[in-house]
């Protein structure tokens, strides 16, 4: 171990015995923590070329439990949202691409600070169960065509372990590691293709369009050596993508965009998505052919339909489409507005996020319980004009504490000037397939 650290610290490259030897001390604990964290931080300074990144990655994903998908029929498609806020598309898109007989087998995570996980919000259902045998998980699959479990702890074994060395040692930004982390979990999930929606802005990881775009094209490089359809879209999130932001006010959302209403650059974000998992699932002859088809399942109520029919395959009740009242209600809620008026030009995410996790939407530390009824439903977004008092947005919560907080932190939240500002793009590139 002391020569592997040595090779990286002086700008070698690995080869795939160090890097195996590497990992599998981690999992093992044959490897002290301070010998991983040395090499972590040579690795941090002296970085990882994409051989080295692909060879971490599928040392990574054999590191646990590889999900075997043969027995779900079609062309198994997989999404992956690198993290943000109001983001609930795959409550939509899994159901669009179902109901044109693309197969989806998602297992997804949890929230930590101001991000949603979707497994969080899939719970505030009634009833619904997001932990299943696998034998339940691919039968769903099967008969409904989609399926969301939570992501087992035996999937990449190393990466929670590297995870955690990382948080604690300064080493989390670092392409190649944030690559082979991510990519090892969805390779590892046995799709058969995957689409990638990278964000950047204040509520994202990548706070610059730069910095999405390298990250996109390391992980479809790295998707692509794994022999799997990889591409990735390059998405904008310097405002909340959805209306709403807390566990059940997402799958309202969710819910709404499916009844062919809701916020529209939610709507425009899971018709993209979807589109290309159509396509990638080979149901369409091309993206455009894809988003069609998405567009059309809306239209025609078969992606609300489907989404029921997912609902109850998986034990929740599925009247909740048509009666909000079924979800978790918060005990408070208040209405946030300014005497300013003019054009909205700017809603902070982060900010926003960070707020409906103090309304107790989210966690700060992963053991943390959440409240499912809590969060924000924004009333106004980027380009809208508001007058002086009308609501900006209404905050829901248990406790006053919880109210005060999550109000003081939206304070900021919002940015009213008298020029109206200039159109931005939601989806600005799309790199790979």
């Amino acid at each position: 171990m002391i020569n592997i650290i040595r090779k990286k610290r002086d700008g070698g490259k690995l080869s795939r015995q160090d890097i195996e030897r590497f990992v599998a001390g981690i999992v093992d604990g044959t490897i002290p923590d301070y010998q991983a964290s040395a090499l972590l931080m040579a690795i941090y300074f002296s970085g990882l070329d994409k051989e080295e990144a692909f060879l971490l990655t599928d040392a990574m994903k054999r590191s646990g439990d590889v999900a075997d998908l043969s027995a779900i029929n079609g062309i198994k498609v997989d999404k992956h949202s690198t993290g943000g806020v109001g983001d609930s598309t795959t409550m939509v898109v899994g159901p669009l691409c179902a109901a044109n007989g693309v197969p989806v087998a998602k297992m997804s995570g949890r929230g930590l600070g101001f991000t949603g996980g979707t497994i969080d919000k899939l719970e505030s259902i009634p009833g619904f169960k997001t932990t299943l045998s696998s034998e339940e998980f691919k039968n769903i699959v099967n008969t409904v065509g989609l399926s969301v479990i939570g992501q087992s702890e035996h999937i990449a074994a190393a990466d929670k372990k590297l995870y955690a060395l990382r948080d604690v040692t300064a080493t989390i930004e670092n392409i190649g590691l944030i690559t082979s982390s991510i990519m090892s979990k969805k390779l590892a999930s046995g799709s058969d293709a995957i689409v990638l929606d990278v964000k950047f802005g204040s509520g994202a990881f990548m706070k610059t369009k730069e910095d999405a775009r390298e990250l996109a094209e390391w992980m479809v490089e790295i998707g692509k050596m794994s022999g799997k359809k990889t591409a990735a879209f390059i998405t904008d999130m310097t405002e909340p993508l959805g209306n709403n932001v807390g566990n059940t006010l997402e799958v309202i959302g969710a819910i709404e965009v499916l009844k062919g209403k809701g916020a529209e650059r939610l709507r425009e974000l899971s018709i993209n998505l979807a589109g290309y998992m159509i396509f990638a699932g080979g149901k369409a002859s091309d993206f455009e052919e894809g988003k069609a088809m998405a567009k059309k399942s809306i239209e025609d109520g078969s992606g609300l339909a489907k989404f029921r029919e997912f609902v109850a395959a998986q034990g929740g009740n599925p009247e909740v489409t048509e009666d909000y009242s079924l979800f978790p209600q918060a005990k408070q809620n208040r209405e946030l507005s300014i005497k300013k008026a003019g054009y909205v030009t700017s809603i902070n995410a982060e900010e926003v996020g960070r707020a409906a996790q103090l309304a107790g939407a989210g966690r700060a530390k992963k053991e943390d319980s959440i409240d499912p009824a809590a969060g924000i439903v924004l009333h106004k977004k980027v380009g809208d004009y508001v007058e002086s008092g009308e609501p900006l947005a209404t905050i829901y919560a248990d406790t006053d504490l919880q109210m005060s907080q999550a109000l003081i932190a939206m304070m900021g939240a919002f940015n009213i000037e008298e020029a109206a500002p200039e159109e931005t793009a939601l989806v600005l590139d799309v790199i790979g397939e």
